[in-house]
């Protein structure tokens, strides 16, 4: 890993938390996903919860059941929808790199194994189950940096003659066993930091590039071949594959590392993917494996073939011809924002979003670490990350000692999952309760579920949450509190509403069975193209942005007249369109009309004179069809008038 920005070293980073063995690890055994939902209740009649709060208190502690009943709430109410869907959970680990092979293995047995059980038993643990594991050294290697053909200066080896796992037999490759045999369903993502250094210019493996040749760039693509190949063999099998780690750390301080150009990539990738298909193996290649945006030190002195790059690598590569390889692209938490994920996904929605890489840090003020790694993480990470596609959450190391190491060169202050101590102490980081919070709850193949969103990853304040439904038929959703003071919430999924209270920066696991669902409101209409315009001063568009972080405001006082109409992209059968105040709760119409078009120009009234009644505004329009709503208000208040989603449903099948 690179430099990590100063946001993030201010914001994130571990605090030692409590033993394996010591206080609190009981609470902190929560059910795993096959067993969570019927924990506390009955389908539908109630939701298991789960609490983690920045003081450290609770972690991943049972807080009992919250009752689910058919009375709305008062609360601001996030909408749970399983009828859109999003991107299917491929699964949430870290990194056992060399540096973690080596403190968990200088554990005794019986330390070590309840070390390895507590991070991959979906039983008693965390149940882990995706891994990053770099492909030789990386900037976390205790002792000299090594690949798997290492040759004397001046020498090559096309044929790869020379090619060895041995080093990784003694320590990392036992690990990898013990890991799927306590949890088989672990997937795992290789990575390499740099290929050998006789392939590159400048004969390092701490910087430069491939050497621009045919030989090596098939020699390359055959090395990574060899090490899918070689681990197999020792029982281990790589899912996926990244070309390379972060192409555009340019200067690696004291770490291997390599400058590769996206079309360099690609020329690697061309080898690649015939060469993985001749050997029958079943490994997918993933672009990229870097920042959401590019790093400025990165970017400053970028040579001349690379501007196109900026910002914009996996666009260049999954543009070329390279892409009919590529299954996904791969990301870093180190600068930027996971919305870049959400736009890649746009622009090409059939190609996977992985996020693999983002460590913890120590906090400026240690006694804050805990608070801050937790808020950040589930911010942009638990939460973030996953409402912007990413199929997979992945930290750095798995583990590292108290002092953030062993490491060579990069990051000084890095924390791992667990923090292990020279006298044999094992401690939980905040790291292993974020990750928690989804791989003990969010089963492999379950699929991410709208849901409403007040919170956002600049943290304003309010709650912010994802959702997923699990392949057994339960419900998850992940909410943190944003504020520092409680805030209570509330969840409505179909008729069934439940109201919660979370405590200041809290992480909270909400699991439960869906049952009877009607009032949903039928299927939702895909909001994409909708437009809107307001007759005030309001931003008309923040209400149909399918983001209920933000809203349309009318900006003055609720007087007649004042109306906001939105136009669907087309005729549409909507059997009923929801008009959500969002947060403010307050700002609902007292009194109003609604009106629809299928033209714009000729309009039927569907609804006079009736009067709000709080956050949910809902206009029936039984089987009609209809590309313009218009919704008008008939009646004067203080408050101004607020939408922060429209949402339209349809009753067809």
């Amino acid at each position: 890993m690179p430099r990590i920005s100063k946001a993030v070293l201010a914001a994130t980073g571990v605090l030692v938390a409590t033993a394996l063995a010591g206080p609190g690890a009981t609470a902190a055994q929560a059910s795993p996903p096959g067993h969570a939902a019927g924990h506390g209740a009955d389908a539908g009649a109630s939701a298991q919860v789960w609490i983690t709060t920045p003081d450290g208190k609770q972690r991943l502690a049972d807080a009992g059941t919250a009752a689910v009943t058919t009375t709305p709430s008062s609360a601001p109410t996030v909408v749970v929808d399983p009828s859109r869907t999003y991107q299917t959970m491929a699964g949430f680990g870290a990194s056992i790199t060399d540096s973690s092979a080596s403190v968990l293995s200088g554990l005794a047995p019986k330390a070590r194994d309840a070390a390895m059980r507590s991070l991959f038993d979906s039983r008693t643990g965390d149940g882990l189950n995706y891994l990053r594991q770099p492909i030789g050294a990386s900037d976390f290697t205790d002792g000299p940096a090594y690949t798997y053909d290492d040759l004397p200066a001046g020498r090559t080896d096309y044929g790869l003659a020379h090619f060895s796992i041995a080093h990784d037999k003694k320590q990392i490759l036992p690990l990898l066993r013990q890991a799927e045999r306590i949890n088989p369903g672990i997937k795992i993502v290789a990575t390499p930091w740099s290929p050998p250094a006789w392939m590159k210019t400048g004969g390092s493996l701490e910087g430069g590039r491939l050497i621009d040749d045919a030989r090596v760039y098939r020699a390359y693509a055959a090395y990574l071949v060899k090490f899918v190949q070689a681990y197999r063999a020792e029982g281990v099998d790589i899912d996926t594959l990244t070309v390379q780690n972060e192409p555009q750390n340019r200067n690696p301080k004291g770490y291997p590392g390599t400058d590769m150009p996206s079309w360099q990539e690609a020329k690697v990738i061309e080898q690649l993917g015939p060469l993985l298909k001749k050997a029958k193996l079943k490994t997918e290649i993933l672009a990229f494996d870097h920042n959401w945006s590019e790093h400025p030190d990165d970017t400053v002195g970028a040579p001349a073939d690379e501007a196109a790059d900026t910002d914009a690598y996996p666009q260049q590569l999954l543009g070329s011809s390279a892409a009919r390889y590529v299954s996904g692209t791969a990301y870093h938490c180190y600068y930027g924002d996971p919305s870049a994920m959400t736009a890649l996904h746009d622009r090409f929605p059939t190609k996977d979003i992985y996020f693999t890489e983002c460590s913890g840090s120590q906090s400026s003020v240690p006694e804050n670490t805990f608070s801050d790694t937790l808020k950040w993480h589930t911010r942009n990470l638990v939460i973030g990350a996953t409402r912007n596609w990413a199929k997979t959450v992945v930290n750095w190391n798995i583990a590292l000692d108290p002092e953030g190491g062993p490491h060579a060169g990069g990051c000084t202050g890095c924390t791992g999952v667990l923090t292990v101590a020279e006298d044999g102490t094992v401690t939980r980081n905040a790291e292993y309760y974020t990750l928690g919070s989804l791989s003990r709850f969010v089963a492999q193949g379950a699929v991410r579920i709208a849901s409403t969103s007040f919170g956002t990853t600049g943290w304003n304040g309010q709650v912010e949450d994802v959702a997923f439904r699990n392949p057994d038929g339960s419900t998850v959703l992940v909410a943190h509190n944003e504020s520092d003071d409680p805030q209570t919430f509330a969840i409505r999924e179909g008729d069934r509403y439940l109201t919660y209270t979370l405590p200041g920066g809290a992480l909270a696991d909400f699991v439960w069975k869906s049952g009877r669902t009607s009032g949903t409101g039928g299927k939702a209409v895909d909001p994409a193209g909708w437009t809107a315009t307001t007759s005030t001063a309001g931003t008309a568009a923040d209400a149909v942005d399918d983001d209920a972080s933000t809203r349309f405001s009318s900006g003055a006082a609720q007087a007649p007249g004042q109306y906001l109409q939105v136009d669907l992209g087309g005729k549409r059968q909507a059997d009923r369109v929801v008009f959500d105040t969002g947060s403010s709760t307050g700002d609902y119409p007292r009194g109003w009309t609604a009106s629809v078009s299928t033209d714009g120009t000729h309009w039927t009234d569907v609804v006079t004179d009736a009067a709000g009644t709080g956050q949910f505004t809902t206009v029936e329009l039984p089987h009609r069809q209809v590309r313009y709503v218009r919704m008008t208000l008939t009646a004067s208040a203080g408050s101004w008038w607020s939408v922060a989603d429209v949402r339209a449903y349809t009753d067809a099948r």
